[in-house]
């Protein structure tokens, strides 16, 4: 049994240009408006008026906390959350339990979101085992298994022995791969709890500073540029970090980098309040920091944005700040975060939007089958998003299992209308399908994908 067929009716592309979009067996085909024909025929129709219509988001760094830590977040819900933030696609960090260091857990990651449907879940494999920083795990394994693995972090932890960066940039370099590095030297964040300066001296807090990620951007550049290899930078927090970026970039050398929807939007002012929601690594950090992280995006210094989804539960974000975890969800708010901080400021247009979370995303950890073009016969992921709606973002808009976000009771733009992943509905009318619907229709595509 196949899934139906849809026509979204007026949408409008980042060009601007308003069109009808036929989504039929998994895949798109614009129509010209008002047109009437055998193929349009028993589509189901949806009222896109006033819609711009995106490509399926890619989130490369996200935290589904599956296998291990169930408790705060499992690939279902997830991907769940993905799809509610126009996600169709998301690249899963390693830090679960088991590490995702061998073929076996990478490909039960994988098969994990298969079976769940909301989006493609794209393992992320581990640089060392355990991520003990000591020897490199089983990257070729990892690269060559069914989940074919291209991209390989430490995330939450750094890879700082300089030797075996050199040797995971020489190995992923074989297979066309990237190392995603999590830039904080441990010894200078010791006990951090925030950014260091005037403010962490005020409130007592041990200070993070910024040449703790300064230094390590700079050093692996240069290891990427002696090797030849492909690095991509994660979460960049700092002015000085997107200054040694461009600098890299002039060069030649192939770095790509990140920014977070926290990091373009929230201050370390926050912390005042003492409230563990804000505590995030790296950390919140200046005014200025935020206005180099945007004009970086605006630039190209900076390729992506990506969530840092980071799930944890309750009792771990309501406690005192020294004891509390580093981290929050991110998935459901980004595009509303992305258009407060970039488009409704007149730096980036949607057209950009699309390349910074959709097409660049995708290339960095070449995602196969992803289009981020609105073509015949292209893959029909993609999502809807009323940018002239506003709300206060609350517990409803979230759809995953934790609920540590920063942007709780803060009026944002925006929402997410609908999502489309292999061209079924994972979000119709602002709701999340339920996910027994969303599994059957995976189960589907794939079966029309086997006996198509």
């Amino acid at each position: 049994m196949s899934n139906p067929s849809y026509l979204i009716v007026g949408a409008t592309l980042v060009s601007g240009e308003r069109t009808d979009l036929l989504v039929q067996d998994a895949r798109l085909t614009p129509v010209a408006p008002n047109t009437s024909n055998s193929n349009t025929a028993g589509a189901i129709r949806i009222d896109a008026e006033g819609l711009v219509a995106l490509p399926g988001l890619v989130d490369l760094h996200t935290h589904l906390r599956e296998p291990g830590f169930e408790q705060s977040e499992t690939v279902l819900t997830g991907s769940r959350a993905a799809a509610a933030g126009g996600f169709t696609s998301v690249f899963a960090m390693a830090n679960t339990m088991p590490v995702s260091d061998t073929a076996g857990v990478v490909e039960q990651v994988m098969a994990l979101g298969d079976d769940a449907g909301f989006a493609t879940v794209r393992p992320i494999g581990a640089v060392t085992v355990g991520l003990a920083g000591e020897r490199l795990s089983e990257i070729g394994a990892m690269a060559h298994s069914r989940a074919q693995v291209r991209v390989f972090s430490d995330d939450g932890k750094c890879i700082h022995d300089s030797l075996l960066m050199r040797r995971a940039l020489e190995y992923v370099k074989t297979f066309d791969g990237v190392v995603a590095q999590h830039a904080q030297d441990p010894r200078l964040t010791e006990n951090a709890q925030m950014n260091e300066g005037a403010l962490s001296s005020e409130l007592g807090l041990k200070g993070w500073p910024a040449v703790a990620e300064e230094s390590i951007i700079a050093r692996d550049v240069l290891l990427a540029e002696h090797v030849g290899a492909r690095l991509h930078v994660c979460h960049v927090s700092t002015a000085g970090s997107v200054e040694v970026i461009r600098w890299a970039k002039s060069r030649g050398i192939v770095v790509t980098a990140e920014a977070t929807p926290h990091h373009l939007l929230l201050t370390e002012d926050l912390v005042r309040s003492y409230d563990a929601r804000y505590k995030v690594n790296p950390p919140l950090r200046r005014d200025e920091d935020v206005e180099a992280l945007r004009a970086g995006l605006a630039d190209g210094t900076i390729d992506i944005i990506a969530t840092d989804h980071a799930p944890h539960p309750t009792e771990s974000k309501e406690s005192e700040w020294d004891a509390a975890s580093f981290g929050m969800v991110g998935l459901e708010s980004a595009l509303s975060v992305a258009q407060t901080a970039l488009v409704d400021t007149g730096l980036l247009q949607w057209a950009d939007i699309a390349r910074v979370l959709s097409q660049k995303p995708a290339e960095i950890g070449r995602l196969a089958d992803h289009s981020h073009a609105f073509e015949p016969g292209a893959p029909a992921n993609f999502t809807l998003y009323d940018p002239s709606s506003s709300s206060t973002f609350d517990l409803d808009r979230l759809a995953g299992k934790s609920t540590n976000s920063p942007y709780l009771g803060l009026t944002l733009p925006g929402r997410v209308q609908y999502t489309f992943h292999h061209g079924y509905p994972t979000v119709l009318g602002g709701t999340v399908v339920d996910s027994t619907t969303v599994a059957a229709s995976a189960a589907a595509w794939k079966a029309g994908r086997t006996h198509g």
